[in-house]
């Protein structure tokens, strides 16, 4: 199963975005699946105000994990983490038009106006498995583009 197959797997289980990616990474980040499906947990829909999309929120988790800082003197890490973040920031949001979940659902997910839109419009059905597929498109591109530098 692929990455993404795995992700869409998770979020058809009713996952939150957050979880279904950094959950399809859980091995590649030194995750037991029920780590990252805890980590996961306070994350999707932009951490439940509409901010970073959720799906986006957990690729960057799979990339700090991958590429991260961990050592305070070894600036060169930290320098890879920033590339890699705008990458994935600046990806996604070409791909999808932004990176704000609000943005990309077209309401106010912060209110429950806005939740009430979303969920008579199947925008959490229909539309986050776009944003889920679309992340681990755009992850899997820069992790294949780190093997290369």
């Amino acid at each position: 199963m692929t990455h993404k197959e795995k992700a869409l797997m998770y979020f058809e289980k009713k996952f939150h975005c957050y979880q279904a990616v950094l959950a399809a990474y859980a091995d590649a980040c030194g995750l037991t699946e029920e780590q990252a499906l805890k980590l996961g947990a306070c994350f999707g829909s932009g951490m439940r105000k509409g901010e970073v999309c959720g799906a986006c929120t957990g690729a960057l988790m799979v990339l700090g994990a991958m590429y991260g800082q961990y050592d305070n003197t070894d600036s060169q890490s930290r320098q890879i983490a920033n590339e890699v973040n705008d990458k994935m920031i600046n990806g996604f949001a070409e791909v999808c038009g932004s990176y704000l979940c609000n943005d990309l659902l077209g309401c106010d997910i912060s209110t429950k106006k806005g939740v009430e839109h979303a969920l008579e419009n199947r925008l959490f059905v229909e539309f986050c498995p776009l944003m889920v597929a679309n992340a681990v498109d755009v992850l899997e591109r820069i992790i294949e583009e780190q093997k290369h530098e």
